[in-house]
């Protein structure tokens, strides 16, 4: 399945059923946030979802497949990534959202929630 629309990011994103994740806005635009900081957006210059991308991991993207991923001029100084609409794969997006979840987490609460999980340091 693929998303085509903010309101389908925001239902899947919201789905993976991670505490302290919350509607927001940025700049008068929609957003979800994790942890009190920006998580998963749709730009308001292209059709696309924005994620949070290091800037490596980017070029590796746009160099594989230029129809999914897309760079708008305002967001080349950010590390971050735009999906074009309709081509946000879930199995792609889940894993994503969940590492930006963990990395958006203060460190000692994500040990606590994860200690109430059964993930243990191994």
């Amino acid at each position: 399945m693929l998303i085509h629309t903010f309101s389908e990011l925001r239902a899947f994103a919201l789905s993976l059923d991670l505490p302290k994740v919350e509607d927001g806005t940025a700049w008068g635009n929609a957003c979800l946030r994790a942890h009190g900081k920006m998580w998963v957006w749709w730009s308001p210059y292209v059709d696309a979802a924005v994620f949070k991308c290091d800037k490596d991991e980017r070029e590796m993207l746009l160099a594989a497949d230029p129809q999914t991923f897309t760079l708008h001029p305002h967001y080349a100084n950010h590390a971050l990534i735009l999906v074009n609409a309709g081509r946000i794969d879930l199995q792609w997006a889940g894993p994503r959202l969940v590492r930006q979840w963990r990395n958006a987490a203060p460190r000692r609460w994500l040990k606590d929630w994860d200690r109430s999980q059964g993930v243990t340091d191994e």
